[in-house]
């Protein structure tokens, strides 16, 4: 997938989302129910970006309130790279870093640094160990090539888009491959909502980012919004001793999204 390592203005994060979600007792794509809990709060972290009108400094932000046990948030942080924009929990100590351009943006999360150099170098294969990454892309810019490909995927309700982008002549139909990943377990929320699941080493939704496939699981969101047919998709991939923290992760940016809308 050609996922967007340059974005567009960081304001493109604050979209608002048409869509409805399921009740707060739900579960996730790999079985395990979530439900809601206690406030706790968890510690913020400010993340740098750079992209298609320069580096942007690391937003300053309070402690987040989220709806998780205490122990869980103990073990995570709520890491932001725009004061309008999306944040997302992910474990504490880890290294984030936002890109954006005129066709989305793309968040990581990270226990690894995370260059710059290396995100936007031509010949970076991706991300093989754990890693957290939200990808935002608008359909009505050259985003839509990648909106396109997931809504080929895993969005049959809206195959209209696709076939408006096939009819540009830009790219051929064979770039759009129809129907879901035969390894997937998507888990649908609605027409426009599917949490998902890519078993260890196979393609599917999960690398079609720039996770690479190894010995491990990703789990994640694909959200489909706004008049445009932008797109956001959430892949995450943790290490084994904490990979039970994925649908909390996954079920927070689902409540962020859903409070962002009701605004």
């Amino acid at each position: 997938m050609r996922v967007a390592l340059k974005v567009s203005m960081l304001s493109f994060a604050v979209v608002l989302i048409a869509w409805a979600i399921s009740a707060p007792q739900h579960v996730s794509a790999q079985g395990h129910a979530t439900s809601n809990a206690p406030a706790s709060t968890v510690p913020f972290v400010g993340c740098k970006s750079d992209g298609q009108s320069g580096p942007v400094d690391a937003p300053r932000g309070k402690d987040q309130a989220v709806d998780i046990s205490a122990k869980d948030a103990g073990l995570l942080a709520y890491y932001k790279a725009s004061e309008d924009g999306f944040g997302v929990l992910a474990p504490r100590g880890w290294y984030c870093f936002n890109t954006y351009g005129s066709n989305g943006a793309t968040f990581y999360v990270s226990p690894n640094p995370i260059g710059v150099s290396e995100l936007f170098a031509r010949n970076w294969k991706g991300i093989a160990g754990p890693s957290i990454q939200m990808s935002m892309m608008n359909g009505s810019t050259s985003g839509r090539f990648d909106v396109a490909t997931v809504i080929a995927r895993v969005f049959p309700a809206h195959m209209d888009f696709v076939e408006s982008v096939i009819s540009e002549g830009i790219e051929p139909a064979a770039d759009f491959p129809r129907g879901p990943y035969p390894n997937d377990k998507l888990v649908y929320r609605s027409k426009e909502v599917v949490e998902f699941l890519t078993p260890a080493n196979t393609e599917g939704l999960g690398t079609q980012s720039r996770l690479l496939k190894n010995g491990d699981p990703i789990n994640g969101v694909a959200i489909l919004f706004g008049e445009d047919s932008n797109l956001l998709q959430l892949s995450v991939r943790l290490p084994t001793d904490l990979r039970y923290l994925a649908p909390i992760i996954i079920s927070q940016t689902e409540r962020e999204v859903k409070e962002a809308n009701s605004k």
